[in-house]
């Protein structure tokens, strides 16, 4: 079986590039994420191809599914821009969270989607207490769910360590991601990321557009906003409605051929 490796602003994922069904069980897909036992990623993504109809499902590296990654569709925009599907019209793309808009920029080498709007949502406990420090929580959906905390040092550390805490919070019945956000000025935020199902990571489309919805409709910041990760920097507008338009870079990495001798299970 053969993947086309992307990454989005160090955010890397497997497409996988057959026209046999995609039959991988939960865990086959951690392991052909895993980064020593198979191919490594944070995810896959699995075109559907029709006529003039575009969908993706996308996996975790645990082998759940999610319902938008938007790194993950920016990849996604590339890579049919790279087999000659699309071209630089915009285009419409099914995703588990909703219909987006996608359209490639730059010859390929940035990607825009429209990501639809940032909807918010109350939880009975927007407080809880980590090591006797109390964090406030934001909720909000882009299609999966956010929490968003403002902090004054976010760091992978924190990230790594109050992250998980909140993932499995009862308030959040799917699990949750989690942003550890600081407004630097009205068009700058810097975050720290632990995805749902992932686990830390170097960047998130979709936790860019919460960080920067949450923190425009607490008059944060203003409508066009530039989200610092440590894998690099994504663009956010939003309009009045909140609904979000993201910008961000996309880079081919190469291709891989799955060997089966790496999904059998070890007695």
């Amino acid at each position: 079986m053969n993947f086309i490796k992307y990454h989005a602003a160090g955010n890397d994922y497997l497409v996988y590039n057959s026209d046999l069904p995609f039959g991988y069980s939960q865990q086959q897909i951690s392991t052909i994420c895993d980064r020593r036992r198979g191919l490594g990623s944070d995810g896959i993504l699995v075109p559907i191809i029709g006529d003039g109809d575009y969908q993706v499902k996308i996996f975790n590296t645990d082998g759940s599914e999610a319902e938008k990654s938007g790194n993950g569709l920016r990849i996604f925009c590339r890579y049919l821009w790279d087999r000659g599907i699309i071209s630089e019209y915009p285009f419409n793309v099914e995703t588990l969270g909703g219909l987006v808009r996608g359209q490639v920029l730059d010859g390929g080498c940035r990607v825009s989607v429209a990501m639809g709007r940032a909807r918010f949502f109350d939880i009975s406990s927007p407080v809880v207490n980590v090591n006797d420090i109390d964090y406030f929580l934001n909720p909000v959906s882009m299609g999966n769910p956010h929490c968003v905390v403002f902090v004054s040092d976010p760091t992978k550390a924190l990230a790594m360590e109050v992250g998980p805490v909140i993932e499995h919070l009862p308030a959040f019945s799917n699990r949750t991601n989690v942003q550890f956000a600081r407004v630097v000025d009205r068009s700058t935020i810097k975050v720290q990321i632990w995805e749902r199902g992932v686990g830390y990571t170097l960047s998130s489309g979709t936790s860019s557009c919460a960080v920067a919805a949450v923190s425009y409709k607490l008059g944060l910041v203003d409508s066009c906003v530039a989200v610092h990760m440590p894998g690099g920097v994504i663009s956010i507008e939003l309009d009045e409605n909140l609904e979000v338009l993201m910008k961000g870079p996309v880079c081919k990495v190469g291709t891989y051929t799955l060997d089966p001798e790496c999904l059998i299970i070890e007695a």
